[in-house]
C-alpha cells in the first residue's frame, strides 16, 4: 500500500528530501510513498521554479495546507533545527505523524535507532549502536561512528563527522565537512562552523570555528 506524504520546505533540502523519497520507490518493486506536493511559508522564485520543472505541486502555506487537510504523514525538509523544531511543534499539534526516510544508498549499522522524522540521505555512514533524536538530518556522505547519540532537530551537513561516542545536543548545527571528535559533547543550541574541527566539549549555544575549533560570537561568524 502507498502512503501519502507531504514534504515541508521548497529549498534545497526539501528537494534532496525529495531524492530520497524517490529512490526509496525506485528500490521496491511498488511504490512505498505518493508525495502530494510540497508546502513552504515562503519559497522563493527559484524554489518554485525548480519544483515545477520535477513535476511536484506547491500546495500553499502551511498552515492552509494543515487547515485545508486532513492530517497524513508529514517530513520536514528545512536544515535550520530552531525552524525545523516550530514546524514539527506546528504540525505535531494538528495531528500529523513523520516517517524515517532513509536512501538506499545509506550504510546503516547494527543495533541503530532512528526516531520519527529522521531524514537519512545517500552516502550517509551510519555506524554501529547509533542514537538519533526526532528529526534528524543526515546530509548527504555524512559519517556517524559508533555509539553516537544525535538528539532531536540535530541537522549534520554534507561530509560532516560526528565521532564515536560523541554526545550532539538537541537543535545543534553542524556545518558541511566539520569534525567532532571523539567522546566529545556538542551541546543544546551549539553551532559547529563548516571544515571546522572539534576537539573539546563545546557548550550549549555557543558558536565554534577553525582547526581547532574556538568560540565566536554569533554576530561574527559571516
Amino acid at each position: 500500500m502507498v502512503d501519502e506524504l507531504v514534504v515541508v520546505g521548497a529549498g534545497g533540502f526539501g528537494r534532496e528530501t525529495l531524492d530520497v523519497i524517490e529512490a526509496i520507490n525506485a528500490s521496491t518493486n511498488e511504490a512505498v510513498w505518493k508525495v502530494l506536493g510540497v508546502t513552504d511559508d515562503a519559497p522563493s522564485s527559484v524554489s518554485l521554479e525548480r519544483l515545477a520543472a520535477r513535476g511536484y505541486k506547491y500546495l500553499g502555506p502551511s498552515p492552509d495546507v494543515r487547515a485545508s487537510r486532513s492530517a497524513t504523514m508529514y517530513v520536514v525538509g528545512v536544515g535550520s533545527p530552531n525552524v525545523k523544531a516550530q514546524i514539527v511543534a506546528d504540525f505535531d499539534a494538528a495531528g500529523w505523524e513523520a516517517p524515517v526516510l532513509i536512501h538506499p544508498s545509506a550504510s546503516i549499522g547494527s543495533m541503530t535507532a532512528l526516531a520519527a522524522g529522521s531524514v537519512v540521505c545517500g552516502g550517509v555512514q551510519l555506524s554501529t549502536n547509533t542514537r538519533l533524536g526526532r528529526h534528524v538530518h543526515l546530509n548527504p556522505g555524512s559519517i556517524v561512528g559508533h555509539d553516537a547519540a544525535l538528539a532531536d532537530f540535530v541537522s549534520v551537513n554534507p561530509g560532516a563527522v560526528v565521532s564515536g561516542d560523541a554526545r550532539i545536543g538537541a537543535r545543534v548545527l553542524i556545518g558541511a565537512g566539520a569534525v567532532v571528535l571523539q567522546g566529545l559533547e556538542v551541546g543544546a543550541g551549539a553551532v559547529v562552523g563548516a571544515a571546522a574541527c572539534v576537539t573539546r566539549s563545546v557548550r550549549p549555544h555557543q558558536t565554534v570555528v577553525g582547526v581547532p575549533a574556538r568560540s565566536v560570537l554569533r554576530g561574527d561568524v559571516a
